[in-house]
């Protein structure tokens, strides 16, 4: 089974993460093919694309299990939280416009996925945070970096401090959510913008797009002070056994 299922209408595409067992976790194999849907994106001129996901939530963070298994055996999750943080940047480089279209949870992973993108939209009821210190983390794939900017320092803080998840309506005011909609509506809204967003010239946006990103530079060196508390935390702390525990009351 394909851990992204894509399709296309015109100059859209909708990726699906295809992980819904898990709540749409990240695992290697799930970046790698967001890393390769990304180049064949813009070989291929799309101008946008809907990230959704299948089943009960959009993306429920990292996969644990994996986190896990990298403790076990000695390993650093840091190489597969650089791919995270490397796709993330150069989602935000892309000519494509990027919509995330969130619903059930937008957690930790799947949060710093929506906010590397340029447009989000919610279904009424989603759950969204940043949720790592619940589970003994910090986060490694850009929260710290961007979430302060997108939802205001003092929902950003007590988000990340707290582990606190919110509604996607109780975000409506920060303005980072371009619509919070009935769920039934949640696909039908992103491709209405997706095709907004294409009918404009392309050359124009693109050089507007860019306009409205943080230097990538700058972007690329925080995140790397955001992976380097990340591996201090993961060497100095029992983050193992927190995982272990959320995963066996899960």
């Amino acid at each position: 089974m394909s851990r992204l299922e894509i399709t296309r209408d015109a100059e859209t595409e909708v990726w699906a993460l295809n992980r819904p067992a898990v709540r749409n976790a990240l695992d290697p194999q799930t970046v790698a093919a967001l890393h390769e849907a990304l180049q064949h994106a813009e070989h291929d001129g799309v101008r946008a694309v809907v990230i959704t996901g299948h089943g009960p939530s959009f993306c429920a963070g990292a996969d644990l299990a994996y986190l896990l298994d990298c403790a076990r055996t000695g390993q650093s999750p840091r190489p597969f939280l650089q791919k995270i943080c490397d796709l993330t940047v150069a989602m935000e480089s892309s000519p494509v416009v990027f919509i995330a279209a969130l619903h059930g949870h937008a957690v930790a992973g799947g949060f710093e996925l929506a906010l590397s993108c340029d447009l989000v939209i919610a279904a009424t009821g989603t759950l969204i945070g940043d949720g790592h210190v619940r589970n003994n983390l910090v986060p490694g794939g850009g929260s710290s970096v961007r979430i302060a900017a997108n939802l205001g320092t003092g929902t950003a803080t007590w988000l990340a401090l707290s582990g606190e998840l919110a509604t996607a309506d109780s975000l409506a005011a920060t303005g980072w959510l371009h619509a919070v909609v009935p769920a039934e509506e949640l696909l039908l809204t992103a491709r209405d913008m997706a095709r907004t967003l294409s009918a404009v010239p392309a050359g124009a946006q693109r050089r507007f797009k860019t306009l409205l990103t943080a230097d990538p530079a700058v972007t690329s060196a925080r995140l790397e002070r955001e992976l380097d508390v990340f591996e201090e935390h993961w060497a100095s702390d029992d983050v193992a056994a927190s995982l272990n525990a959320f995963l066996t009351n899960a």
